[in-house]
């Protein structure tokens, strides 16, 4: 169960980055009141300032400085109730054009009733663990679509590979990581992300939760929405709690946006796969509009 390299960008992290950014991230996220410095952080890393700084700014898209402003528990407060300009101006004026950094384009398809009664049975779904801005990422497909997107710590690949297996018991599954490569590669790759060319995605759940998923892939990168909105916009205002578990089940993270989904205050509330990889998800998008704004401007 070796992960596979996919990205040949340099926002993709490689041997410890992942656990040195993700490690500035906690920090950030617990300190964020004080203002730490780039010396101050870089301290803690071993690395120097300026090298903290390149290797920060190549995958994020921007500096430590920036993301310690953009990812705060009270970013997503800022982005709920008051909203950040940039990122609103960015997303609002032509980035979601072909020429242009846009969001996810993503067809989206629930299996039928009788597939989640049968739990999986009859379905093949081949697997593979692979390397992603955010750590390792468990890949899984079907001959329909993405079916499956998780994320795990390094040494915690089985424990992954069992909490999404369990969701569909009954079926067989496939280590391939030939099949789920180039998944991964237009997953996390900004420049892959196009209209004409869309990520087909299958999802077995039940109807409550399939409404639910369908309601977070409205969402857009840069934005956050508190439960209680998604709750109504499903029409179901007093299943606040209802729809909290639903994104918490939600089996393909990232693609479908349940890291943009917070509390009622804006807090950053639970995220099933880490809240410093929320918060890591939610500053990379940050990063990525902020890029794409720079390239509006120069153009």
């Amino acid at each position: 169960m070796k992960p596979q390299a996919i990205l040949q960008k340099d926002i993709t992290p490689t041997g410890d980055d992942y656990a040195i950014v993700s490690h500035i991230i906690e920090r950030i996220s617990k300190d964020y009141r004080d203002q730490p410095s780039l010396e101050t952080l870089a301290r803690d890393t071993g690395l120097s300032p300026t090298a903290l700084q390149k290797l920060f700014t190549r995958w994020a898209g921007l500096s430590p400085k920036g993301f310690l402003q953009a990812v705060t528990i009270d970013h997503a407060r800022r982005l709920l109730d008051e909203g950040m300009p940039l990122l609103e101006t960015a997303y609002e004026t032509g980035l979601s054009g072909p020429s242009r950094l846009h969001d996810l384009f993503v067809t989206h398809e629930g299996m039928s009733p009788g597939d989640y009664k049968t739990r999986g049975a009859g379905l093949t779904i081949r697997y593979g663990f692979l390397i992603s801005p955010f750590g390792l990422a468990l890949i899984m497909v079907t001959d329909r679509g993405l079916a499956g997107l998780a994320f795990a710590d390094a040494g915690k690949e089985r424990e992954a590979l069992a909490d999404m297996s369990s969701r569909w018991p009954n079926a067989t599954y496939v280590e391939d990581l030939a099949a789920t490569a180039p998944y991964a590669a237009r997953i996390f790759n900004p420049a892959e992300w196009r209209a004409d060319r869309p990520l087909k995605v299958v999802t077995i759940g039940t109807d409550f939760q399939l409404r639910v998923w369908e309601a977070l892939l409205k969402i857009p990168m840069g934005k956050c929405v508190a439960y209680s909105d998604i709750a109504a916009d499903i029409g179901s205002p007093n299943a606040s709690r209802a729809v909290g578990a639903a994104v918490g089940a939600n089996p393909v993270s990232f693609v479908v946006p349940c890291h943009r989904a917070v509390g009622k205050s804006g807090a950053l509330t639970g995220y099933h796969w880490g809240l410093t990889r929320k918060r890591a998800i939610l500053g990379w998008e940050a990063g990525q509009l902020s890029a794409g704004a720079d390239m509006s401007q120069a153009g």
